[in-house]
This record gives C-alpha cells, sequence and structure tokens, in this order.
C-alpha cells in the first residue's frame, strides 16, 4: 500500500461469528478506541493516532521507511521517533498473551482480527455489493458515519498523509452517498429522510434530484415540486452546471404522474440518465469519466504529468470506441472546481470512474489508480504503479497502456456478469451483447450456440451495433475452428458478420479483428494480418487484436512477430479471458522456432486454464512430445480422447493453418507419441 496515494481498503479478517470484538475503532468521525463498550484514553499526540487509523487500513505491513516518509518531514531522527509512537500503540493494543502490533522484518502492521473497525465494515459491504444486502444491514452501515472519515485529525508539514486522508475520505464519503441511495430508493414512499441525507452530501447528484422531483410528482406536490427546481436550478447556475438536466427530470415525472397506464415509472441509476441526450436504449454504452490525476506536491496550476496522464487515457479509451468517455474539457472543468472523482460520477451520471493521483520523488513517478462504479462506490481495480523517471513520456505511455486495458477488461468483465443476472427477455443491445460475451468465453459448443442467440438479439435491436456483429463473427469461427459445424459454411458466415461490423463503424477495432479471423479461416493469409495490424492500429492497446495477431503469425508467419505479440497482449490484460489461447500461441511460435522445453512450459500454462479447449489440449500434447516428454503428452490425448475419442493429428492440423514446414514439425510430433 503505497504511502499517500489513493489505494484501496483492504479488509482485515472479521471477527469469529458471535464473538463481540475486543476492541472497537470508529474512524468514520472522530477517532474512538473502545474496549468492552467504553472508551479508551488516546495519546495526545496527533501522530500516534493518524498512524493507528493509517495501519488499521493497511492491506499489508508497511516498511517503516514508507512511514516515516507518510508522517515526518525530515526530522533528526525519523525512525526513533517512529519508535516511540509504535510504544504507544503497544501499550493502547496489546494485552497479555495477544500482541496486535506486529513487525515482520522492516514492516509495520496490525493484527485487527477478533476487532471492530467501521470503516472496514463499510468496505467489506461495498466491496461485495450494497445492492445484495437487506435494509437493515444498511442502515446499520449508514449508522456508522458520525461525520467525515477521521474528522479533525489533519496534520501540518505532511503533505503524503494529507494525500492520502484526502482520498479515504473522498472514498468513504462515496460509499455513505451509495447507502444513502440505496436506500432512498428502497423506502422512497414511507417519508424516511434518506433522500434529504443524500442530497446534502451529494448536492449536485442528478439521481437524487430525480428521485426528489418523480416523489412529488407521485404524491401529486407540484408547487413543492416547481420550487425544489426552481432552487436546484440556482444551486447548478451557481456552479456554472448545465441545469437543463433537471428541468427534463421534471417533466418526465409530471408525465408519468399523467399517464400512469402507458408508462411505467423508469428508476434513476446506471440504466437511467438524466443529463445525457435521451437516446434509444438499444443505442446504450457504458459510461466513464476519467479525472486528471492528482499531483501530490504540485503547484496546483494544471498541465503537468497528472493532467498528461488522464488525457492520454481519454484518448486512448475513445480509440477502443466500446465506451462513452466523458470529453476531456468537462472532467477537467470540475477538477478544477476541486470536485473529486466519486463527486464528479455522480454529476455527470456515469457508470465509472477512474482517478488516481500522481507522486514524483526525485528520478521516480509513482501512479496510483483505481477504476470504481459510480452508484455503488465499489472499487473494480487498485494499482500503484512505479516507475524510474527516465523518459516522461515513455514512462506515461506504459502506464497509460496499463491503465487503458485493465480499466476496459474490469468493465468488460463488470458489464458480463452483471447482464447474466437479468430476465433474458428484458436486455438490451448493451446488455445483450455482454450475455454473449459471457457464454461465448465458455468453449462449448451449446454456450457458442447460446452466445449467438444473444449477438443476434443485439444486432436486432441495434443494426449499428459494431461489436456485436464482430462478437457474432466469433461465434461462426469458433464452430469452424473446432469442428463444430461445417468449417466452409461457418466460415462464410463469419466473414459476412464482419463485414457488417466494418460496414457499421470501420473505426472500430473489433471489427477489423473479426474480419482477420474470418480472413485466416479463408487461408487468405496477407490479407488477415492486414486486418489485424490495422486493429492494432487504430488502437494500440487492444489486447485481443494483439493476440489474434500472434495466433496468425505462430502458424503461418513470423514466429518472433508471434511471441512479442502474444506477450503484448498478456502484458494489457493480464487476466484476459483468452488467456489461454495466447499461452497457446506462444507455445506453438516456440515450436516453431526449435525452442522446445520452452514450448512444452507454455503449453502445459495454455491448458491449466479453466477454459482451455480441445485444441489447446492437443497444442499441450504435441509440444510435449517435442520436448521428449512423451508420457505427459500421452496423458493429454487421452484427456482429449474422454469427450472426443476419434480426435487426432488430422484434427489439429485442419483447425490450423501451418506451413510445410510446420505441419512437418507436428506430424512428427504426434507419430512419436503414437498419434500420427
Amino acid at each position: 500500500m503505497g504511502a499517500g496515494v489513493e489505494t484501496p481498503v483492504e479488509l482485515q479478517r472479521p471477527c469469529p461469528a458471535g464473538r463481540a470484538p475486543a476492541l472497537e475503532l470508529r474512524l468514520l468521525g472522530p477517532l474512538v478506541l473502545s474496549r468492552g463498550g467504553t472508551p479508551v484514553a488516546l495519546p495526545a499526540s496527533r501522530k500516534v493516532r493518524a498512524l493507528l487509523a493509517y495501519l488499521a487500513l493497511a492491506s499489508q505491513p508497511v516498511p517503516r521507511s514508507q512511514l516515516c516518509d507518510l508522517f515526518w518531514d525530515v526530522p533528526d531522527d525519523p525512525r526513533g521517533e517512529l519508535r516511540w509512537c509504535l510504544s504507544k500503540l503497544r501499550i493502547l493494543l496489546d494485552e497479555p498473551g495477544r500482541q496486535r502490533v506486529l513487525t515482520r522484518g522492516d514492516a509495520i502492521g496490525l493484527d485487527l482480527s477478533d476487532c471492530g473497525v467501521d470503516a472496514i465494515a463499510v468496505a467489506k459491504a461495498g466491496r461485495e455489493g450494497f445492492v445484495a444486502l437487506a435494509p437493515e444491514r444498511l442502515e446499520a452501515l449508514a449508522a456508522l458515519f458520525a461525520s467525515e472519515f477521521l474528522e479533525g485529525l489533519e496534520l501540518e508539514r505532511c503533505p503524503v498523509f494529507a494525500g492520502w486522508l484526502t482520498a479515504q475520505r473522498r472514498r468513504f464519503r462515496g460509499c455513505h452517498v451509495a447507502l444513502l441511495e440505496h436506500l432512498a430508493r428502497r423506502t422512497e414512499s414511507d417519508g424516511s429522510g434518506y433522500l434529504e441525507q443524500w442530497l446534502e452530501l451529494a448536492p449536485f447528484d442528478l439521481g437524487a434530484h430525480d428521485l426528489l422531483l418523480r416523489e412529488f410528482a407521485r404524491r401529486g406536490q407540484i408547487r413543492e415540486g416547481d420550487q425544489h427546481l426552481a432552487a436546484a436550478a440556482r444551486l447548478f447556475q451557481s456552479e456554472e452546471l448545465d441545469c437543463a438536466p433537471l428541468r427534463a427530470a421534471w417533466s418526465r415525472a409530471r408525465a408519468e404522474r399523467e399517464a400512469p397506464c402507458e408508462r411505467c415509472t423508469i428508476s434513476v441509476g446506471p440504466e437511467a440518465r438524466p443529463g445525457q441526450p435521451d437516446a434509444p436504449s438499444a443505442s446504450r454504452r457504458a459510461s466513464i469519466a476519467v479525472m486528471p490525476f492528482l499531483e501530490q506536491g504540485a503547484a496546483g496550476d494544471g498541465g503537468g504529468l497528472g493532467d498528461m496522464l488522464a488525457h492520454d487515457v481519454i484518448t486512448r479509451l475513445a480509440k477502443l470506441r466500446s465506451l462513452f468517455i466523458i470529453a476531456q474539457g468537462t472532467v477537467f472543468t470540475l477538477h478544477d472546481r476541486r470536485i473529486g472523482a466519486e463527486q464528479a460520477g455522480r454529476l455527470l451520471n456515469v457508470d465509472y470512474v477512474v482517478g488516481g493521483s500522481v507522486r514524483r520523488s526525485g528520478k521516480r513517478l509513482t501512479v496510483a489508480v483505481e477504476l470504481s462504479e459510480t452508484r455503488n462506490a465499489r472499487i473494480l481495480w487498485a494499482d500503484t504503479l512505479d516507475h524510474t523517471l527516465d523518459d516522461a513520456f515513455l514512462v506515461l505511455d506504459e502506464i497509460g497502456n496499463r491503465i487503458v486495458a485493465s480499466a476496459a477488461s474490469e468493465i468488460e468483465t463488470s458489464e458480463r456478469n452483471r447482464a447474466i443476472l437479468k430476465p433474458p427477455n428484458s436486455l438490451d443491445a448493451w446488455e445483450a451483447h455482454h450475455r454473449g460475451l459471457w457464454h461465448m468465453y465458455r468453449f462449448t459448443p451449446a454456450d457458442n450456440a447460446q452466445a449467438r442467440h444473444f449477438f443476434e438479439r443485439a444486432v436486432r435491436l441495434d443494426p449499428t451495433f459494431a461489436r456485436a456483429h464482430a462478437g457474432l463473427s466469433f461465434t461462426h469461427f469458433q464452430s469452424a475452428f473446432q469442428g463444430w459445424e461445417p468449417r466452409e459454411q461457418q466460415a462464410d458466415r463469419a466473414f459476412e458478420a464482419a463485414g457488417q461490423s466494418l460496414l457499421v463503424d470501420d473505426r472500430d477495432p473489433a471489427a477489423h479483428w473479426a474480419m482477420g479471423r474470418a480472413l485466416w479461416l479463408r487461408n487468405q493469409h496477407d490479407q488477415s494480418i492486414a486486418e489485424l495490424e490495422q486493429a492494432i492500429g487504430l488502437s494500440p492497446n487492444f489486447a485481443q487484436g494483439h493476440y489474434a495477431l500472434a495466433f496468425v503469425h505462430s502458424q503461418g508467419g513470423d514466429a518472433s512477430i508471434a511471441v512479442s505479440s502474444a506477450d503484448h497482449s498478456r502484458q494489457l490484460s493480464p487476466f484476459d479471458p483468452m488467456l489461454f489461447a495466447m499461452f497457446g500461441a506462444r507455445a506453438m511460435a516456440l515450436a516453431r522456432l526449435g525452442r522446445f522445453a520452452e514450448a512444452a512450459e507454455w503449453s502445459l500454462r495454455a491448458a491449466a486454464r479453466p477454459n482451455a479447449h480441445a485444441q489447446i489440449m492437443a497444442i499441450a500434447a504435441y509440444c510435449l512430445a517435442l520436448a521428449g516428454r512423451l508420457n505427459e503428452a500421452r496423458d493429454y490425448l487421452a484427456a482429449i480422447h474422454r469427450s472426443l475419442p476419434q480426435y487426432g493429428i488430422e484434427d489439429f492440423l485442419t483447425a490450423m493453418r501451418f506451413t510445410p514446414d510446420g505441419e512437418r514439425l507436428f506430424r512428427e510430433s504426434a507419430r512419436r507419441v503414437g498419434g500420427a
């Protein structure tokens, strides 16, 4: 956990069920430590109390040097002062036979597994999802917020701690708002005060205003609604914000009241967007805002590394063409007004927000970044990237690659998981597409058929949805490649669907990716390479494009390019559902290069992935045979034959597109294990 950067709150182990916590630590308000319900007197030193809070939320032991940088502005003896602070913590926390202040080498940590920490309880619930919690649990969590996180615990001349404190306050404020929103939506008709608390904490949240205006309309309180609209409009105008979405929300609310039988009430959330232009649900895309990265220790005039990085990430995400990206001018304006990522996400009513901080120390650049869901305040991904700053532009390029690829992958996973939980007949085009992706990555005939069904639904709902056409092309590709349906017929259909994707949007890298794979099926190697290179030319962060280029080169092109492309695709998307295929392409390329021992190891990694299919198992069998590991090779062939008794080298070579030398190599491999 980096000092002074916005890192996710990791959770200590919970207390055993039914057992009262030995200690209770309250961080959501003024710092309070209690034993048996009785407050414990805390040391007068603010740094001791700040150290207690910081270590309580640390995900792992923190190096002493990091703690010294965090709390001391070049004192005469920072380690001596740290030892003194730790001695005070031991008096507070340790008991006979129970040591809670722990040292591991040169690092310090707290073991609070038998203690209750309010912030950890909230963070754990947020991580699991507030939407699944009962109202009683939501109310209990909301009641934990006495005031802002660590109220009154600012430290002078500790800029790194100040950055950490600001980040945590924003995070837990976002959790508080999310809890109040869930409570307000579930109890909107019982006169509760959760909506008023929500608006007090987030006065520019369009979702809160929309819900209140609909409540006024439902009760027939038109005058009160007009008054609220006028007051809210003045508030927005005072901050030079557009109040047109407020007026549109009030118009919708009144129209719903006047025609209750013709229209159903639509709740505001990630799928309904006051503040964004009305558009058919079929054309909806997930939305994201990328906020400028806070520069710790900078003068704050803007234009520095934090702004450069945000601009780069916005540009790269836009090139993927799969998300609705808030324009740079908007997010930079909000940032200039000291509006943090969580608040900006609600103001803009986007699904996801990327935020973080940049810290430059000598020759090192540390970037802390996180991707969160706006409405649930749930962190989907976070990381701390630390680089030597030899060349600022190259470093920012590498960091930008990592942020964009990770954010895109996590959003796609989140959208797939959300779509799979909805009734199939209720899906819009975006959701049907992601439901198709969920099935597509299972790589079974039944799932492939289901994926095709959902992609076809997506293109019926929105014929201009390029990625849905590309997904449909992929299902036909799989049927041909796996031999599930007649190859030539499926190759033609893959080509046709890819062509539709290109017609719809020839700037979408996924369209060129689909066409490149379809052309490979037709044995048009050079044209396939050209399309795949076009895909990564349009979006250098498109991991699937780099993988597909590795796949094609691994059999009929430059094997060295295949290795580097496979490596790059993995670096861009280290948890990709196609990771087995990236490993497999690398293994085939290494085999063609004569590096049989390496090929065997990478093929084993491919076969070990949970969604590896028969062709991947065959790569493992034949690469192991080339490496002389014949018994292991026969085991993999036997595993294939349990589901495909007739599978042999001809099936493998029919699926692939090897050069004559490559074909001879793998035939020799099959002969060694008796599979020729």
